[in-house]
């Protein structure tokens, strides 16, 4: 069965205000305790982050974790990381704050994997979008780090065609489905969010520094790990339920049999929200993982952004129609508008005989295929001539980069 999850909705009562003092002492709590720690949570949740603090130093934390946090105490500074974060263009939300994402409140009941889960003690946040905002209309992708051409490739098209229609992507900004389908969202002029297992200060991996700064100009990089912390792996899998919990569904690109991707669809379940799976050739051990769990009716079968927009669509009623209505998937093209599209230049025009030559067909085909191309989006005149249009250009571009980084 898959999730029930929807669309988050602002909530329309103003929420109370964050103090300093509780702001500084949820920072000092996120240094104290790994990400998910349910003994620090729950503390917090009955007395409150300054309380912990203080009986976390007084020594009455009613805890046998309570000598790892005083050494942890003892070099840990609130206010500090606070002014850090003002340096590097970070921010520590809290609950309570009007950024903070009410989504997140269904980890509270989500249970633990591991013993690590419940809602966060605060975020730190590094962009320039809100966070809540963003996660109102969003849905994750994710998949293998080692992913095939295939999957980057389908990873990219999904992102694109869900910012097409307003839908923001979240991932994990590592190698493979995921560096894809944060370049594809980019790519069509869409934010997307990164939720990363180190800090938000802390390019990881190094060779996506760029990508990691493209991603925070236009949306969010978002973690519960403090400023300056370095990746463990089991950050990686306690920071898989807050990419669940911040969209309305999950779709796994490709997965192995063992695979973290398919511990971010386990937490998706537990969220309520939908999971979804794209399938790959039967042959390929990188989508082993998804065909079990579609096997297992832990997913539902999406082949393209339209199919993922419908499914979480259907369940979330506050879900909008798309702000436009062109589909971007080549499928739509007839076999012969496909045939003409190959045989169109990316940047120099060339002239209807040429084209019509490339594509062995008719002038008068050519010309009927190169009109519907045109008004589709696909192709855009050059004097006398045709080449691709600057949004195909893109794409082929950012097909191009993840396929290279594959290599």
């Amino acid at each position: 069965m898959t999730g029930q999850g929807k669309i988050q909705s602002p909530r329309t009562d103003e929420p109370p205000r964050v103090t300093e003092a509780e702001r500084r002492a949820r920072a000092v709590l996120l240094r104290l305790g790994e990400p998910g720690d349910l003994v620090l949570a729950r503390f917090v949740d009955h007395h409150g982050a300054e309380e912990a603090v203080e009986a976390i130093r007084s020594g009455t934390f009613p805890s046998r974790h309570l000598g790892g946090y005083q050494a942890r105490l003892a070099t840990a500074d609130g206010g500090r990381d606070l002014e850090r974060g003002e340096r590097v263009g970070a921010r520590l939300i809290c609950p309570g704050d009007e950024e903070w994402p009410p989504c997140l409140e269904v980890l509270a009941t989500a249970g633990d994997i591991d013993g690590r889960g419940g809602v966060p003690l605060a975020l730190w946040v590094r962009g320039r979008a809100n966070v809540r905002h963003l996660s109102e209309r969003a849905c994750a992708v994710v998949g293998a780090r080692a992913a095939t051409e295939y999957g980057t490739y389908v990873a990219a098209e999904l992102a694109s065609g869900l910012a097409d229609r307003s839908i923001v992507t979240v991932s994990g900004g590592a190698f493979g489905v995921d560096a894809a389908a944060h370049r594809g969202a980019l790519a069509a002029g869409g934010p997307t969010v990164a939720v990363l297992a180190c800090g938000v200060d802390v390019p990881y991996p190094r060779a996506h520094e760029q990508l990691l700064e493209w991603i925070a100009a236009d949306g969010v990089l978002v973690s519960e790990a403090p400023l300056g912390a370095t990746p463990r792996r089991p950050r990686f899998l306690v920071r898989n339920r807050l990419i669940a919990a911040l969209t309305a569904g999950t779709v796994v690109v490709e997965a192995a049999l063992r695979s973290g991707a398919l511990n971010t669809a386990a937490w998706a379940q537990r969220c309520h929200r939908e999971v979804m799976g794209v399938p790959g050739p039967v042959t390929s051990a990188a989508s082993a993982g998804v065909h079990r769990l579609l096997r297992d009716g832990g997913a539902v079968v999406v082949t393209d952004a339209a199919e993922v927009a419908e499914q979480i669509g259907r369940i979330g009623e506050d879900l909008a129609p798309p702000k436009t209505g062109e589909r971007r998937a080549r499928d739509d093209l007839d076999p012969l508008a496909r045939q003409v599209l190959e045989a169109v230049p990316v940047r120099r025009g060339s002239g209807l005989a040429s084209i019509a030559a490339t594509a062995g067909v008719s002038a008068d085909e050519a010309l009927a295929a190169l009109g519907h191309l045109l008004v589709a989006g696909f192709v855009e005149q050059q004097g006398n001539g045709w080449r691709l249009s600057a949004r195909e250009r893109r794409t082929r571009k950012h097909v191009s980069t993840v396929v290279r980084e594959r290599l």
